[in-house]
């Protein structure tokens, strides 16, 4: 009973934070959804009939889009809680094989979070849509599109709605200041953007709190607005509420109608964010914010307003709004009902005639609203969709290049055959310390790595390749993250580490937290092997394992800490790590440790291995040399890409990677930066790149 009460008093707290960050721009159009309406040709017929017509417009439209599919459907098409386009697509990807990079291992499917609670998809029968698809490399690629301008999209409302939101509510100020003037206006807005991002600086939470009560008093007064004017100008207007009305409204109104849809559309105006924001709340609580707050508190206001027109038609101005481009919203709309349709029937395993169904109800409907939209699109309609095409661009450049360069890594790695005919020595000189080897490929051996060993004959005892990936769902858990298996036999001492992100998750920082999560990584895999891996839970793809799944893990080590300004008795490298460093490998550190406050400041952490029996000594004696290896130092080696098309290749596909690829790689973050890597043990090995 407790524990219910609890979750109540959760769900309505959320539902109090949520008016402040999902529900501000749904409740901000009010204020120029009648004035865009009749800001054409529809402003010739004043009459009633009119009026009524475009608020039964405006009321289904915000009941079927907002009340019955974003709130109603949408919100039970997450991934583990998520909402927005990525996230339908990341649901999509992955129960279908329509990824087109292709990192994908069977052992990402045995992550808990991989598979929605409730479903079982192992022995369902594919639909022969889903097949199609799937066999075909040019339908996936136009979905990937689709999702791509679909995220643009967004982006791009994202970019108008706050300066839209705010110089409407700004202009209001005219109606008692006549004098007040529009060049006053944009200066007061622009203030009240800055003040809205410098907030967003103390995090979504506080924005919430300080908000949530302005939107509410918002909400509630002009519903009490609305409420006087429909008791005061028109009783009657509760009759628009029926669909007949909209029948009539195009009867009479016909084309200029159809063509005022544009301004009716902006009545959803941040519907998008109902699903997009779900990630920082339930659907629960959207749904009980919404249902008993925002959608009837609207209603009675857009009812008020069109009880008002009714009587006092020439109270209807044009002004900025007459031109809003409301085109970006509703493209937004429909692509995530193309992706909720697959959903239907791809994921939820419901009948193809289902999902068509859906698609058919809403997509028409929205098709018509596009269609009434692009008769805007010379009058300002153009800004939005050439912005969503560079952002969508972009985009596609990036994984473009991004897909070509795995698939060249892919195609040119290096054989195990040759690894093995080198020996365990690899034929170089293997000095004491560990190498981590960062590579995109999730199997095999990069040619970056042999390319190393052959320009220069001498690496690290011990070989750890670490594959930084992206699986498809928002969060892996720190016990699932970590992959490790063994390349080649024992005294090659050459590992592979796949560390799994999720597509929200937050990369470590802290670089000596990550040596150590990938030293006890490997040390418990030595263990597991040699027990024969009975306490794997079933986590094993072919020679790989989660290890962090293991009830023993990290209890084997000791940690001992000290920080850059005081050494601790527990920091000292053992004898074979001290002789391997040269006086100059040595003054140099010191140098730079000199130099970067930040670097001295960071911990050293040192393992050291417990007192534990173990039933075979040459795995304490492996893991003991790979401690040893970690206390020598750990370098970073890491690919510097150099990427050009080939001699022979078509001018499009030379202008997309030599300009615009390239433009994209040379303005963003190194490799090494994004994985936090020390500017001290890198090791950058020179590759060219021809696609």
């Amino acid at each position: 009973m407790a524990e219910c009460k609890n979750q109540r008093k959760h769900v309505l707290l959320l539902a109090y934070q949520s008016f402040g960050i999902v529900f501000s721009d749904l409740s901000i159009p009010p204020l120029y959804v009648y004035k865009c309406t009749f800001s054409g040709r529809l402003r010739h017929y004043q009459n009633e009939d009119t009026v009524f017509g475009a608020f039964s417009l405006v009321f289904w439209t915000l009941t079927l889009f907002s009340l019955f599919k974003y709130v109603g459907f949408m919100l039970c098409a997450n991934d583990n809680g998520e909402g927005g386009i990525f996230a339908l697509y990341s649901v999509i990807c992955r129960h279908a094989k329509f990824c087109l990079l292709p990192n994908q291992q069977a052992a990402d499917e045995e992550i808990s979070t991989y598979h929605s609670v409730g479903y079982s998809y192992r022995n369902v029968v594919s639909s022969r849509f889903k097949k199609f698809v799937e066999g075909h490399k040019k339908m996936k690629t136009a979905l990937l599109v689709l999702v791509l301008f679909g995220a643009a999209v967004f982006i791009t409302i994202a970019i108008f709605t706050p300066a839209i939101s705010i110089l409407s509510s700004v202009e209001g100020l005219q109606v008692r200041a006549k004098n007040l003037h529009h060049g006053m206006l944009v200066i007061i807005a622009l203030f009240l953007l800055i003040g809205l991002f410098v907030l967003q600086h103390y995090g979504m939470h506080r924005v919430a709190f300080i908000f949530a009560p302005i939107v509410i008093l918002w909400l509630l007064s002009i519903a009490f607005v609305g409420i006087y004017n429909i008791i005061k100008w028109n009783p009657r207007v509760y009759q628009a509420l029926s669909p007949y009305y909209i029948y009539k409204f195009f009867g009479e109104t016909g084309k200029d109608g159809w063509i005022s849809l544009g301004g009716i559309l902006l009545c959803i105006t941040g519907t998008e964010v109902i699903f997009a924001g779900l990630g920082h709340f339930t659907a629960s609580s959207i749904r009980v914010a919404f249902s008993f707050v925002v959608y009837p508190c609207l209603v009675l206001q857009y009812m008020g307003q069109a009880a008002f027109l009714s009587q006092n038609f020439s109270s209807v101005s044009t002004s900025f709004h007459s031109s809003i481009p409301g085109i970006a919203c509703i493209t937004g709309i429909f692509v995530t009902t193309c992706l909720t349709s697959m959903i239907i029937d791809f994921v939820w395993h419901k009948n193809l005639l289902v999902a068509l169904l859906y698609f058919s109800f809403f997509g028409i409907i929205e098709i018509i609203f596009v269609s009434s939209s692009c008769m805007r699109i010379p009058k300002g309609g153009w800004v939005p969709l050439v912005l969503s095409a560079v952002f969508m661009s972009v985009m596609y450049v990036w994984h473009y290049g991004s897909r070509k360069k795995y698939l060249y890594d892919l195609h040119n790695k290096a054989s195990m055959k040759w690894i093995l005919t080198l020996g365990s020595d690899l034929g170089i000189v293997r000095i004491p310390g560990i190498g981590l080897v960062y590579t995109e490929l999730a199997s095999g051996v990069p040619a970056m790595f042999s390319q190393f060993i052959t320009d220069l004959p001498t690496f690290y005892q011990v070989v750890v390749f670490i594959c930084v990936k992206t699986v498809p769902i928002p969060y892996v858990s720190q016990k699932e993250r970590y992959l490790i298996g063994r390349i080649g036999p024992k005294p090659y001492k050459m590992y592979r580490c796949i560390v799994r992100y999720g597509y929200k998750d937050v990369h470590e920082n802290d670089d000596y937290d990550f040596e150590n999560a990938i030293v006890m990584s490997v040390a418990e895999f030595i263990q597991l092997e040699a027990e024969g891996g009975g306490t794997l839970d079933g986590s094993v793809d072919g020679r790989l394992a989660v290890v962090r799944s293991s009830e023993n893990f990290g209890k084997r080590f000791m940690m001992s800490e000290s920080d850059g300004n005081k050494e601790s008795s527990s920091w000292s490298y053992p004898a074979s790590g001290s002789s391997s460093r040269s006086a100059a490998l040595q003054k140099l550190k010191s140098m730079y440790e000199l130099e970067s406050p930040e670097f001295c400041n960071r911990r050293r952490i040192q393992l050291k291995l417990l007192d534990t029996t173990y039933k075979d000594s040459r795995v304490k004696e492996e893991i003991l040399e790979l401690l040893e290896a970690k206390d020598a130092g750990v370098a970073y080696v890491i690919g510097h890409s150099h990427i050009k098309a080939k001699w022979n290749a078509t001018f499009w596909k030379r202008l997309l990677i030599n300009v615009f690829l390239s433009f994209l790689r040379k303005n963003c973050r190194s490799p090494s930066v994004g994985l936090n890597i020390p500017h001290i043990s890198l090791i950058e090995v020179g590759m060219n790149y021809y696609l």
